[in-house]
């Protein structure tokens, strides 16, 4: 071949400055795209030898080589696939935007099996000029006769081409970096680039330092293979000590045997696992292989709790490991990572496209080789193929931990708790997740005993049979009178609607409500912990999914279990005497005041908050709102007196006493303390008022 200049085949003007500052986002990216051009080309020549179109030698050994020489500032990748003839190289180099791969499985379609061949020559190659200011490649293709090309680019539109000299199948190519980018030629940046993006490359993967002094290691003698250059062959005599035997008697004993070792010339190790676990069927792999896998992925030693190993064929080709680590943090503020892969080649974290945006709380990779990629295999085209993906990875999601509660629930309860904010998350996000987990979700109670919802109902449900069972014997003697009384107040609210949903009653904090808790189980009743900032959303969307249910927390009102059945006009006006004495003491006219005959008297007031009030005031402080004042938004926050504690009794019998303000500022901020803590003013007030009363008892 006569040497040739010209100018490449470009379908855009200037597409060597797009290719250096937008094309690929990070300039490292080019390890990848000239690392998997080789293991293309390695591929493809192994697909010729099994169709009999080439015979591949006998000592053949596939691989990648990285040398690096930051002297020379250069970087030469140097693979054995099937190699580039001159024509190749016009077709492939020189017109840009053509893909090898496409015109390879055109021309073997019929022969091809159906696994992936990913071939990028083309753009993928021009990478390389976003940190070379020249690229040079050396070719000698599979052919027979075929002549050895060289070609060489400056970085314009132009380029040379003639013969070249190498003699062995495959291709070089020789970068001339940029001194902005002389970092790719140091030795550990290089590592960790290809460990970075071809950690699970199928074609083992070498990196050396170019014109190194070579470095040696001793081996087992019978260990010493064809492949490896012998420098000096070891003998170590067997050694031996004189011992005394029991008898008197000496004799010589050996303590170290005969060894044999060889220096060797040091054998090279792969960057890369081209057999990566995921690749792995199942029941193939152990836990602790798993677990080990976790550890090297993504550095973590802290043990994940379960995971998930996707296997499909049909009807796209997917595989995966999805690793559930310990997830007991705020849920806005966790980082989980999964690894996206197409045929074993990294492409990037967290695709929200293809992963769903809460299992980005997770750790795991997914290696998909039918995903639709983009010229820089960086980003993914939204269609309706890849929300299948999506739709398939979120289904082995719930399958997997319903699969759990229902067949193991106890290492599920085990796991709740690291895992219960991921999961709130995802039935926030996605609804079908939402739908499958809907009966596996767990609630633990006030005994720290795990529910699902559907247990949570049939509780609520045995409870009410109890408390009607009750009240049914209560009321057989009742007489016309309290009919007609009970008949006027439920036409006095015929015309509202009633909630007949069923209460799933909740505590956010034990210690907060440890009164409310104290009644609750006085009754015999039970409540559900909800004690993470995601659960007001959550609890919304299940009453929105779950339309015989309703969240109220234990302290939003008292359950008729708690008083005595005692009508609202006996207690009417303790209630008008009460109502005034305590919004002139507090100087509030506006507060809502409600008087109740509750069963436990040692209980003197109670702060209840509408179940809406309270929810608005989570979302005001949620979003910086805490100081607004929830009334604004139909929040009612209502004190209720004990009409059987001693010290209201005091009060109502002794309003005009001048004790009573200062016993009724102290109930007041006793019912708030037991619902939330007290605004560092109200809290000093309390402590000198507390100081005050104790005073008045000492008197």
């Amino acid at each position: 071949m006569s040497n040739k200049h010209g100018n490449l085949s470009i379908n855009s003007d200037n597409i060597f400055p797009i290719i250096k500052k937008w094309l690929y986002s990070d300039h490292d990216i080019f390890y990848r795209e000239l690392i998997s051009n080789g293991c293309d080309a390695i591929t493809k020549l192994k697909k010729l030898d099994l169709m009999g179109e080439y015979e591949l030698p006998d000592d053949y050994e596939a691989k990648i080589q990285i040398l690096v020489n930051p002297e020379e500032k250069t970087l030469k990748f140097i693979d054995n696939g099937l190699g580039m003839t001159a024509d190749e190289v016009e077709e492939y180099i020189n017109q840009i935007a053509f893909s090898g791969a496409s015109d390879f499985l055109e021309k073997y379609k019929d022969k091809a099996s159906e696994e992936q061949i990913i071939g990028h020559f083309g753009l993928g190659f021009y990478s390389a000029f976003m940190v070379a200011d020249e690229v040079h490649i050396d070719s000698l293709s599979y052919q027979k006769d075929a002549v050895p090309v060289h070609w060489t680019c400056d970085g314009g539109t132009e380029f040379d081409m003639s013969d070249g000299s190498k003699t062995t199948v495959g291709t070089e190519i020789t970068l001339f970096l940029n001194e902005d980018c002389l970092e790719f030629a140091n030795e550990y940046r290089a590592k960790e680039v290809i460990q970075k993006y071809c950690s699970f490359m199928p074609t083992p993967i070498y990196l050396a330092k170019e014109n190194a002094p070579e470095e040696y290691e001793t081996i087992p003698a019978d260990e010493v293979t064809e492949k490896d250059t012998v420098i000096e062959n070891i003998v170590e005599e067997a050694k031996f000590e004189e011992q005394e035997n029991e008898d008197g008697t000496k004799e010589q004993v050996e303590v170290s045997p005969r060894t044999e070792k060889a220096k060797i010339i040091k054998r090279p190790v792969a960057l890369n696992d081209t057999h990566p676990l995921w690749a792995k069927h199942p029941n193939d792999c152990t836990d602790e292989e798993y677990k080990s896998f976790y550890r090297k992925v993504f550095q973590d030693y802290k043990e994940p709790l379960f995971w998930i190993h996707l296997n499909m064929d049909y009807p796209f080709n997917l595989k995966g490991i999805l690793y559930f680590p310990k997830i007991n943090t705020e849920y806005d503020s966790i980082e989980g990572t999964i690894k996206l892969y197409n045929n074993q080649v990294f492409i990037a974290d967290n695709i929200k496209e293809v992963i769903p945006e809460f299992l980005m709380l997770l750790k795991g990779v997914i290696d998909c080789p039918d995903l639709p990629l983009n010229v820089s295999r960086s980003a993914l085209q939204n269609d309706g193929f890849v929300q299948k993906i999506s739709d398939y990875i979120t289904k082995k999601v719930a399958d997997k931990l319903s699969g759990m509660c229902k067949t193991d629930k106890e290492s599920y309860e085990k796991y709740w708790d690291d895992i219960s904010p991921f999961i709130k998350f995802g039935c926030l996000k996605d609804e079908k997740f939402c739908d499958k987990m809907n009966d596996y979700i767990l609630f633990k109670n006030l005994d720290d005993k795990y529910l699902t919802l559907p247990e949570c109902l049939k509780t609520e449900d045995e409870s009410a049979d109890a408390e009607n069972t009750d009240n049914d014997s209560v009321n057989t003697d009742t007489d016309a009178a309290d009919s007609a009384d009970s008949e006027q107040a439920e036409d006095a609210n015929s015309t509202e609607e009633k909630d007949t949903r069923k209460p799933v009653y909740y505590v956010t904090d034990r210690q907060q409500q440890g009164q409310y808790i104290k009644m609750f189980k006085e009754q015999n009743m039970d409540a559900v912990i909800l004690d993470h900032n995601i659960d007001t959303s959550f609890i919304t969307q299940l009453e929105r999914r779950n339309e015989k249910i309703k969240f109220v927390r234990i302290d939003a009102d008292l359950t008729d279990s708690m008083k005595e059945d005692v009508s609202e006009e006996d207690l009417k006006e303790a209630k008008d005497t009460l109502t005034e004495t305590f919004r002139k003491a507090l100087n509030n006219e506006n507060l809502n005041v409600n008087v109740e005959k509750l069963k436990n008297a040692d209980i003197s007031s109670v702060i209840t908050l509408s179940e809406e009030g309270r929810r608005m005031q989570d979302m005001m402080k949620m979003y910086g709102m805490a100081g607004m004042d929830p009334s604004m938004f139909g929040g009612d926050q209502t004190l209720i007196l004990n009409a059987n504690n001693q010290l209201v009794k005091y009060i109502l019998e002794h309003k005009d006493s001048e004790h009573v303000p200062v016993f009724c500022e102290q109930l007041y901020d006793l019912a708030l303390i037991a619902n939330h803590p007290l605004t560092p003013d109200a809290m000093s007030k309390f402590v000198a008022r507390s100081n005050q009363i104790m005073l008045l008892l000492a008197k």
